[in-house]
């Protein structure tokens, strides 16, 4: 089967922080127009007064908190510099290896602090939990109506940015045979070796990873258990180890296999060459999972201009091109391809993968973030 979620279903990963980074407090006449048009409550661009307004005022604000952005997931480094350097706002990235969940810690605990983050990039479940509590800010950008439905919130609070499928890195040096399906991580031969990125109840990443293993064990959108039934068996016969894994923990040899989104992979691929390591990566064949991370505004963002512009460059044709050349799929990459402005050369290194992803329900979502929170130290304790 191959499945998939929309943004907001996402465990991806995708990707938190907390800000620490303090600079002076923006000030509030920059993020507000000479007619008294307020950025912090604009839905679009058209309802601030343009582009050229949004761009303008974002200027003054003069700096843009993220949260939970390393510069090597899906070519981010790439489009923090492109901002910066087309608009002249500096990005400050605060805990660039923080979790999703991180992100919605930075945002409860400073709300009203100028050090709170002004984005979120978010796994889908997490997107959907923000979006509940009340956290995220209603905004629709210039290509909006281009995002497929069910990959957006109707209120513009989230919608979905880049996606990928789960995959298996290996280090070919030292592993005999790469694994290539998630029956083949219960070989023994694997023992001490298997590793998700990062702790499933925290990492839309790690998330995903488990429920491509459910996938793989007969589960479905509706029950997640065999997922935890999976790892409970890898953690028994010695193949997982916590050991949450990194780029370095892969050069190191501490996580010569790890289950994370292709996209992530096949970027280590291009590093880890430069350094000696073969780093093979499978799209496995009984567990496709696809999903995309989701995009949001706080609604108590700092810097509610800058913050708005940020999003209208990364679903630009620009922003979502960048994601492209990092082996992510933009959530624009249909509309992109009819519009003849997919970057053509990047979109055939993709990891080829067959079939339509499916996406699961925000109900769905809901009941797999429960269903792992309550078992999933219970899975791999021992």
């Amino acid at each position: 089967m191959n499945v998939s979620l929309p943004r907001t279903a996402v465990f991806v990963g995708a990707a938190a922080l907390a800000l620490s980074a303090c600079g002076a407090a923006p000030d509030d006449n920059a993020s507000t127009t000479t007619d008294g048009k307020s950025a912090a409550t604009a839905t679009s661009a058209e309802a601030f007064g343009g582009m050229d307004a949004l761009v303008k005022a974002a200027k003054k604000e003069g700096t843009l908190q993220a949260i939970a952005l390393p510069r090597d997931w899906a070519n981010y480094g790439a489009l923090i510099d492109g901002f910066q350097k087309k608009y002249g706002i500096k990005i400050e990235v605060e805990n660039p290896a923080g979790s999703s969940q991180d992100e919605i810690n930075a945002v409860t605990s400073r709300k009203g602090q100028d050090r709170a983050p002004d984005v979120l990039d978010l796994g889908s479940s997490f997107a959907l939990s923000a979006a509940q509590q009340g956290l995220l800010a209603p905004y629709k950008v210039a290509g909006f109506a281009d995002i497929p439905e069910g990959q957006k919130d109707a209120q513009g609070r989230w919608f979905n940015d880049y996606g990928g499928y789960i995959s298996i890195g290996c280090d070919a040096k030292r592993v005999k045979t790469c694994p290539t399906t998630f029956a083949d991580l219960l070989k023994p031969q694997y023992k001490g070796q298997v590793a998700l990125n990062g702790n499933p109840t925290k990492s839309g990443s790690a998330f995903g990873g488990v429920w491509a293993a459910s996938l793989a064990s007969g589960g479905s959108f509706d029950d997640i258990q065999p997922g935890l039934d999976f790892f409970a068996k890898l953690k028994k016969n010695g193949n997982y180890t916590p050991v949450e894994s990194t780029p370095a923990t892969v050069e190191k040899g501490e996580t010569p296999i790890s289950i994370d989104w292709d996209y992530l992979n096949a970027g280590y691929a291009d590093e880890f060459k430069k350094k000696g390591l073969d780093w093979k990566v499978a799209v496995p064949s009984d567990g496709k999972f696809s999903q995309y991370y989701s995009q949001a505004i706080n609604k108590d963002a700092p810097h509610p201009a800058a913050a708005r512009l940020w999003q209208e460059y990364l679903y630009s044709a620009e922003g979502q091109n960048l994601w492209l050349k990092g082996y992510a799929r933009p959530a624009l990459m249909t509309a992109m391809e009819k519009a003849g402005t997919l970057d053509k050369a990047a979109a055939a290194k993709l990891p080829e993968v067959a079939g339509t992803p499916a996406f699961p329900t925000e109900a769905q979502q809901s009941k797999a973030k429960t269903v792992l929170g309550q078992g999933w130290g219970k899975a791999v304790s021992g």
